[in-house]
């Protein structure tokens, strides 16, 4: 009996070690995403992602290495692994840096509470998993979600004129809706990457495809770029950008993903609007509107229902269960 319970009780220890590693990850990712607003403008963006892979190319060197008696990456995880980074590195950076520069942060932050849903329509479109009347309501909210921050947006922004860039806040929207579909195509290929590659590896191998797909187009900006104009504060920026999203959060995410069922990791995702949202409000002047507070309400309305049981469920199951 005291055998059992000590085992229970340390398989609920590492439960919620990993349900920390994931929440870190996805509060890390959303902080990250706020800083990628201010150097995004002050940099061309392939430079400034390809200075982000050069600089965790340095710290993850010593990770690329399989551990002895590992045996060899298979053509499947190989693969998987180019598309974690292609989805998770390459397109998601694009479409956000861009995005950042015609929204705000704490629109950024509300588009992105969409990604627990983008998880489970990615879930069912490849992993084959069902989506019941729950979920699709879930997605419904967020939808609603989006277009009331829409009506935000514009309220917020309509003394710009046509002349700013107030009137492209739309396509900045957009662009940000992208990057969601890019972190739940992450989310759902990590999911088969736990189960052969270990978490620091994972880190070194997508961080090194990062770096040879953007390194064309990254020195193709550098040529005449006067680097004299990054500060310091910049360059400290920078670095904790490169280490926090190609190493801290990496490394985070798939190691919670090992201890936690699959099914469950998508809720973690919803730390990652509330760190961007918070972030810009509270460093970056940002302001957290009426509308804004109802398009996140409706979100994570959507996340709950999305990610909880109703309570005859839960009953059917303990009933089960004893």
């Amino acid at each position: 009996m005291s055998q059992r319970m000590s085992t229970g009780q340390g398989g609920a220890v590492h439960r919620l070690g990993s349900y920390g590693c994931l929440a870190l990850a996805m509060t890390l990712t959303g902080v990250y995403v706020s800083v990628c607003k201010p150097l995004g403008a002050q940099l061309p963006i392939f430079l400034l992602a390809w200075l982000r892979f050069c600089i965790a190319a340095v710290a993850v060197l010593r990770w690329l290495p399989a551990p002895a008696g590992t045996p060899p990456l298979s053509w499947k995880s190989r693969g998987l692994l180019f598309l974690q980074s292609f989805f998770g590195n390459f397109l998601f950076t694009i479409c956000m840096l861009y995005g950042l520069r015609l929204t705000s942060t704490v629109s950024a932050g509300v588009i992105l509470a969409c990604i627990p849903a983008a998880v489970a329509l990615l879930s069912r479109v490849f992993l084959r998993e069902r989506i019941g009347s729950r979920m699709l309501a879930s997605i419904a909210l967020g939808v609603a979600g989006v277009a009331i921050l829409s009506l935000a947006q514009a309220r917020q922004e309509g003394s710009v004129g046509a002349s700013g860039a107030g009137h492209l806040a739309w396509l900045g929207n957009l662009l940000v809706l992208v990057t969601v579909l890019c972190e739940a195509a992450y989310v759902v290929i990590g999911k088969k990457l736990t189960e052969n590659v270990s978490p620091k590896r994972v880190a070194a191998l997508i961080n090194l495809s990062g770096l040879v797909l953007f390194t064309l187009p990254g020195l193709y900006q550098a040529r005449g770029f006067d680097f004299a104009r990054i500060t310091p504060d910049l360059w400290a920026l920078l670095v904790f950008y490169a280490l926090a999203a190609s190493i801290v959060c990496v490394w985070l995410w798939m190691t919670g993903l090992k201890g936690v069922p699959a099914s469950q990791s998508g809720v973690f995702t919803v730390m990652l609007p509330v760190g961007a949202t918070l972030t810009g409000v509270l460093f970056l002047n940002e302001r957290f509107t009426a509308l804004h507070l109802v398009a996140f309400a409706l979100a994570i309305c959507g996340l709950l229902m999305a990610t909880t049981r109703p309570a005859a469920s839960k009953l059917r199951g303990g009933h089960a269960a004893s």
